[in-house]
């Protein structure tokens, strides 16, 4: 089988993760606090905070920014259901806007006209732009209309770790950056998160609401208020120190694979049978999702596939599709986030697969959607 993504874990990483086990000190630690050194300089930020997982972050970051009951939050109705998640799990409503049909992150016009048509008992407080797929949101339009209308800003770059925008890092532009370590994403510790912010207070929030609220002291430890336990190990942490150089050159090789899909597509986009992803310099390809024509079985060209080797799946979920969100609409009715989370199709996709794999990939997918008798 041709799986969807296969994370680079080699021997550097296991010895890595051996030497920890052996040292006795498995939870956060000095791994733990070396990882955050390098990710501050990778990012450019001057604090970068692990965390349990991408979702932890988002969350952390929503609490330390005070986000509760009585608040609104714009967020894409394109995304993993963890951005809308996180939201309800603070009490606050979430609002949805609708996506580009191709870069499939919101846009300065659709979230515009989500804040003109808001019309909830709650305050508009936040927004939460998502660097979908590694494709950069248009940071440099959507800060300032946020900043104009007051709201804070967490960017949820889970998926685009080494993405950038106009030479910055995707996720360090807002109040507070996240990203997710799962092992679908380019960098993986397993599990895992990370969140940054140039805000030394906002940074000392979250370390403090990491870990239950503690402040340690000469004379012992003080729980200063009530916090979570979401500390990423010291045995997560050592596969990110060694993995984290090795990012520049993943990201490069997934761009050429995405080069390569997009030449090997080309006769099924002249034919009418799908739309390829939006193509942006700064994009780290952590997935390669095409949007498939209407009329096309998308869950039987799944399980096609999968019967000839081949991992396929959906890309991301349209939020007021699911049940935990069924009764929010997007602001204003848009039918891109529904066309995509219908007809969307993530291909196998990671730094180790090349040539061969696109070949095998495309070669099968001509000939199950361009013969007349299939789908």
């Amino acid at each position: 089988m041709l799986r969807l993504s296969t994370p680079s874990i080699d021997e550097s990483v296991i010895e890595a993760v051996n030497a920890v086990l052996r040292s006795g000190q498995l939870i956060y630690g000095a791994q733990g606090q070396h990882f955050e050194a390098i990710l501050q300089d990778f990012l450019g930020v001057r604090h970068a905070i692990v965390v349990s997982s991408g979702t932890a972050a988002l969350h952390l970051a929503l609490v330390a920014l005070g986000i509760g009951p009585g608040d609104a939050v714009l967020i894409p109705n394109f995304t993993f259901p963890a951005t809308g998640n996180v939201v309800r799990l603070v009490g606050a409503h979430p609002v949805l806007v609708d996506v580009d049909p191709s870069t499939y992150c919101v846009t300065p016009d659709s979230v515009a006209a989500a804040i003109d048509a808001w019309r909830g008992p709650e305050l508009l407080r936040a927004f939460i732009p998502v660097h979908e797929f590694g494709h950069p949101a248009d940071m440099r339009a959507l800060l300032p209309l946020a900043r104009y209308h007051g709201l804070k800003v967490v960017e949820d770059a889970a998926c685009a770790i080494g993405a950038t925008e106009n030479g910055k890092a995707c996720g360090t532009q807002g109040d507070i950056g996240c990203w997710s370590l799962h092992p679908r994403k380019t960098l993986t510790t397993g599990e895992g998160g990370i969140l940054s912010t140039d805000d030394d207070v906002l940074a000392a929030k979250l370390r403090l609401l990491r870990n239950h609220g503690i402040v340690r002291q000469p004379q012992g430890v003080r729980f200063e208020e009530p916090g979570y336990n979401l500390r990423l190990t010291d045995i997560q942490s050592a596969m990110g120190v060694v993995q984290l150089p090795h990012l520049p050159r993943w990201i490069d090789q997934r761009r050429v694979l995405a080069a390569n899909y997009c030449q090997a597509l080309a006769p099924m986009v002249s034919a009418g049978i799908m739309t390829l992803p939006a193509k942006h310099p700064g994009h780290s390809w952590q997935t390669f999702m095409v949007v498939l024509r209407a009329d096309i079985d998308r869950d039987r060209l799944i399980r096609d596939l999968a019967g000839e080797g081949i991992e396929t799946n959906i890309g991301a979920q349209c939020l007021s599709m699911q049940p935990a969100f069924e009764n929010i609409q997007p602001l204003p009715t848009g039918v891109n986030a529904s066309n995509l989370y219908k007809h969307g199709l993530a291909l196998p996709f990671c730094e180790s697969y090349g040539s061969p794999e696109v070949e095998r990939v495309t070669n099968l997918l001509s000939r199950l959607l361009l013969h007349p008798n299939n789908h």
